[in-house]
């Protein structure tokens, strides 16, 4: 099988999916846009940096001429690749993955198929918003409806993607699951060195913590639809004085919390930004992950992450992951804002790991293995094989 994947730019979550697909078929991957420090620090992590893990090894790839005016992967007009047909052409392949719809490099490539009779594939990970106006949805679902359906089939990443595209009228028969993945093996391996060779207690002196605190862990961009607020009003109502917060990640509302913690009296450290290769020790030294996002975080991969390490999650119920990564041992669900309840489920998981750690260990291996990268490879494999034999 020859198969092409257009995506937007070098992603730290994608390139393991591509290395695994790499590792069984013919794969090239076509980028529509090079991004640079700059460009991560106004994605909202509020620093510029590079990954410091590999992004580009182990798969063949090419890089699009990018015709935009204005350069970005934020904007449907930022990715402009008009020589996308002729790639596709010429290199003969037997189906097309697009990693995502948004930029206006998708619909020229999903034009280009239609026009070369290649099968093309969405993969997205687009969940139904709570808080749209019921005019703007009224008006976007004649177009979101044609469009979804006008590919031969979408590789969705969970159940609220597929709950997505059945509302947009996609059909089951043309839904596949591919998971959402992060490199499970790394980040397991990673955490384990840190637990065998001190990183966690050097996390914990270099912060400061006591020996003995319980870490409830926040990991991600300091942004509003991340809901970090919420993280610290709930470490205000814990019932236990031996939980301390840790906020791991940088943004435009860092000074807010920063004072807000201040206000509150809450035991919370800001670690600042961390690299990839910098945050299985975090994971590995907290004992819980909170992920308070509300339905603009359309899944939440530092949940896939942290499972890896073998840290158990508490997730707003409007996070993408919430249906599929939360099961008995693996984590907490309570309602996005309810900061009572959050409290409550922080309480319950820490209280739960210290009294079942043999059972959350075993329960958060085997969901990570579920989302980790190489299942993600066998089940795009086994959904295109399907697909094309139909």
């Amino acid at each position: 099988m020859r198969l092409a994947i257009v995506t937007s730019h070098p992603i730290q979550y994608q390139a393991p999916w591509f290395r695994a697909l790499a590792a069984q078929i013919d794969l090239e991957i076509f980028f529509c846009h090079r991004q640079d420090d700059k460009g991560q620090a106004d994605a909202g992590y509020g620093t510029a940096f590079e990954w410091d893990v590999p992004l580009l090894d182990g798969y063949r790839h090419t890089w699009l001429k990018n015709v935009s005016r204005q350069p970005n992967v934020f904007s449907f007009r930022g990715c402009d690749t008009p020589e996308i047909g002729t790639r596709l052409a010429e290199g003969r392949f037997d189906a097309c993955i697009l990693n995502g719809w948004y930029l206006k490099s998708h619909l020229q490539a999903i034009l280009a198929c239609r026009r070369l009779g290649l099968p093309v594939f969405i993969r997205g990970d687009s969940q139904r918003a709570t808080d749209r106006p019921l005019l703007l949805r009224a008006l976007k679902y004649p177009f979101y409806r044609t469009l979804l359906n006008s590919v031969t089939g979408h590789l969705y990443v969970g159940e609220a993607n597929r709950q997505y595209l059945l509302h947009y009228g996609v059909p089951s028969s043309r839904l596949w699951f591919v998971p959402h993945s992060v490199d499970d093996r790394r980040f397991r391996e990673a955490a384990a060195f840190a637990r065998q060779h001190g990183k966690t207690d050097e996390i914990r002196r270099r912060l400061s913590l006591p020996p003995d605190a319980r870490i409830a862990l926040f990991v991600g961009r300091l942004v509003a639809k991340k809901r970090p607020e919420d993280f610290i009003r709930a470490l205000a109502h814990l019932s236990t004085t031996h939980v301390v917060g840790v906020i791991v990640g940088s943004g435009p509302l860092q000074p807010d919390l920063e004072r807000l913690a201040t206000e509150c009296g809450v035991p919370v450290t800001f670690a600042g930004f961390a690299n990839q290769s910098e945050l299985p020790a975090y994971y590995a030294a907290a004992h819980i992950l909170v992920l308070p996002s509300d339905s603009g975080e359309t899944w939440g991969l530092v949940a896939n992450e942290a499972l890896a390490c073998g840290t158990p999650i508490v997730v707003s119920d409007q996070t993408g992951c919430s249906r599929d990564l939360i099961e008995p041992d693996t984590g907490k669900i309570f309602p996005c804002g309810d900061i009572h309840a959050l409290s409550r489920a922080i309480t319950a998981m820490v209280d739960e790991r210290a009294a079942h750690p043999d059972a959350v260990q075993r329960a958060t291996a085997s969901m990570s293995a579920r989302y980790g990268s190489q299942a993600a490879a066998d089940a795009t494999i086994t959904a295109l094989r399907q697909s094309l034999t139909l």
